[in-house]
């Protein structure tokens, strides 16, 4: 009686292992940072920074934005307007994405946190101001949900723990050095620039993640969850 070659004996792959959405396939090794995922993970993480680093920073140059433009007494509505519009944004995005996948909300989502920036970076009046900061968190509440649905469909399941761990970090970290660097922004060339300099930096990550984002989680969701179950 022979042993059988534990070589001869079929192993059992795991699906996630197999492929991930849209048939894309996937070693079992493989990381985040892989060369697969490499551009993706990079772009998104590098879009979520640049818009929490936006998100804290700007309450160091509100105080002397709203001095130059005579809007104290406006104050409030520079933050309210940002975080009502985000909300709003947020639950459009999910629709929209379901119904026609994540890449025109999030294209929207940035050219809308873009042209925020540029309105309240050049603002002459504080109204101006706050319709700069209400268009920025439209495009901001578009972006986020817009990379989530990303994450689901572009990342197999093992790996979507990583990513996710990735978006936190990219709060946490803005949140400690945001207000500095805005403060010394400030300080030294000028708060405008706190606004202005942010649509230059997304360009790059845009540019390395906007073609992956096409090729692993373009179009409408399948199923239940997909056009008619949004409706």
């Amino acid at each position: 009686m022979t042993t059988p070659d534990p070589r001869d004996t079929p192993v059992a792959v795991p699906e996630a292992a197999k492929s991930a959405p849209g048939g894309i396939s996937v070693e079992p090794d493989e990381t985040v940072l892989s060369r697969s995922y490499r551009a993706l993970s990079i772009g998104i993480v590098s879009v979520v920074l640049l818009i929490a680093f936006e998100a804290t920073a700007v309450g160091t140059a509100m105080p002397v934005a709203a001095r130059e433009l005579d809007g104290v007494s406006l104050y409030a509505f520079a933050f309210s307007g940002f975080f009502t519009t985000s909300l709003f944004a947020m639950v459009l995005s999910g629709q929209w994405s379901d119904r026609r996948g994540p890449l025109a909300p999030l294209t929207t989502g940035i050219a809308s946190f873009a042209a925020g920036l540029l309105l309240a970076g050049t603002a002459q009046a504080m109204w101006l101001f706050i319709l700069g900061r209400a268009v920025q968190g439209l495009g901001g509440g578009l972006v986020i949900v817009a990379l989530y649905v990303v994450v689901g469909r572009a990342y197999p399941e093992r790996l979507r723990p990583a990513i996710m761990a990735a978006f936190a970090a990219s709060w946490v970290v803005p949140s400690i050095v945001g207000p500095l660097a805005s403060g010394a922004v400030t300080e030294h060339i000028g708060w405008r620039w706190v606004f202005l300099g942010i649509p230059v930096l997304v360009v790059f990550p845009l540019a390395l993640a906007l073609p992956q984002i096409r090729r692993r989680a373009a179009g409408p969701v399948d199923g239940p969850d997909g056009p008619d179950g949004a409706a």
